[in-house]
This record gives structure tokens, C-alpha cells and sequence, in this order.
């Protein structure tokens, strides 16, 4: 995966770090092409190594607070799921091993995505952490991020995942950490993916050596 830098995107993901009373914000939203770099090829090929295909379909986890999805996986006593194909579940995992280096996502599981229901779904979800938080500030940035968001990847036609893992598997999994999320913008087409994460964490706990924006008032640009 290959970062596509985008000054318009550094600045949201600035904007994004916030800080209130009760906790501090801190985000990042961030294109990526799915063409495969070198690390890459050898790591897809060991990933489709044992039998599977790139059409072979893995079960995700329905959507958090959604007690069923779409798509039925086949057996009459299973749990509604939906799926997703074993090289888009490649370039997800290729994405958070791009945007996190620290970490290792070879592992992952298709169990720890989810195929999120709509955009309205996923704005209002996004909205609801982040109001909390950023109040004045968030509702003034909010269109922008979305109109950025909308010029990478063209929403209409993108599948939304999430990535929800366990504790011990998230990066953001540490003391202090408030509340994650983790959403992938997908467009097949474009061969294109915009990653939006953010995590809210303690103030106490919170990066010292990070920004934060701590008048509601001040105005983005």
C-alpha cells in the first residue's frame, strides 16, 4: 500500500487532535493506493499460500450495536454475517500494517472486521464520538473532513469497513484509551483506500508531544 500524500488530509488530521476537559482527541485520515509495494507481494503471497483464492469469501463480525448484517453465511443455525473476499481482507490488513509500522496486522482476522451498513450510519457513529468531544470545533470541521474524504474516494461507491479488534491486538489498546474506531473507504474501482482512525484518550495519558486544539471556538480553515 502506498501512502498518497495529501496536504489537504495532513491538515484535517491535525485539525483532528482536540483536547477538552474530560478527554483528548486524536485522529488521523489518510489515502492509500492498493498497489502492492515489494514487502507486500511476498507477504500476499504467503497470505493465498494455503489453498485460498483471492475470491474465497471470510466471515466478518456484524457491525457493532447491528445484531445482524446483509448476507446469510449458508448454514440455517449460523449467524447472519456478511463477508468479504480474501484479497479486499488483504488490503485492509496491508492498510493498518502501512499506517501503523509499529505493529504487526499479518495475523489478523477477518472476524475482527466488519462491513459497516451505510455512510449515513457510519457519519452518525463518527458524529456521535466526536461531538462529544470536539463540540463547536467538530461540527465546524466536519464538512470539510467529509468533502476530503469525498474527493479521494467518491463515496457513493465505496464499501465501508471497520476494524474492531481485541485489546490486545489494537494499537490504541493501551491505559488511558477512552474509545477507537477504525473505518476503511474502499472504492474497488479506484484501487483506493482512505483510512479515518481516531481514539480519544485520558488527558493524563494523552501524547504530550501532540498538538491539541483547546478552544471550541477557534475556526478551521
Amino acid at each position: 500500500m502506498k501512502l498518497l500524500e495529501s496536504g489537504r488530509l495532513e491538515a484535517l488530521s491535525s485539525a483532528l487532535s482536540i483536547l477538552n476537559g474530560d478527554s483528548a482527541v486524536q485522529g488521523r485520515v489518510e489515502s492509500y493506493s492498493c498497489k502492492m509495494a515489494g514487502a507486500e507481494k511476498a507477504f500476499y503471497k504467503k497470505f493465498t499460500a494455503d489453498g485460498e483464492t483471492t475470491h474465497n469469501l471470510q466471515a466478518l463480525s456484524p457491525p457493532e450495536g447491528v445484531t445482524y448484517s446483509r448476507s446469510l453465511s449458508g448454514d440455517e443455525e449460523g449467524v447472519l454475517c456478511d463477508t468479504i473476499s480474501r484479497k479486499t481482507l488483504f488490503y485492509l490488513i496491508a492498510t493498518l500494517n502501512a499506517a501503523f509500522p509499529d505493529y504487526d496486522f499479518s495475523m489478523a482476522k477477518s472476524s475482527e472486521f466488519s462491513a459497516e451498513p451505510s455512510l449515513s450510519w457510519v457519519q452518525g457513529a463518527v458524529d456521535a464520538a466526536l461531538s462529544a468531544v470536539g463540540g463547536v470545533r467538530w461540527r465546524q470541521l466536519r464538512p470539510a473532513l467529509w468533502a476530503a474524504i469525498e474527493e479521494e474516494v467518491h463515496l457513493p461507491e465505496c464499501r465501508i469497513y471497520s476494524y474492531n479488534p481485541d485489546l490486545a491486538s489494537d494499537p490504541f489498546g493501551e491505559p488511558g484509551c477512552l474509545w477507537t474506531f477504525n473505518y476503511f473507504f474502499y472504492n474497488k474501482k479506484l484501487k483506493r483506500i482512505v483510512f479515518f482512525t481516531c481514539r480519544a484518550m485520558s488527558p493524563v495519558c494523552a501524547d504530550s508531544g501532540v498538538d491539541f486544539a483547546m478552544d471550541e471556538d477557534e475556526e478551521y480553515n
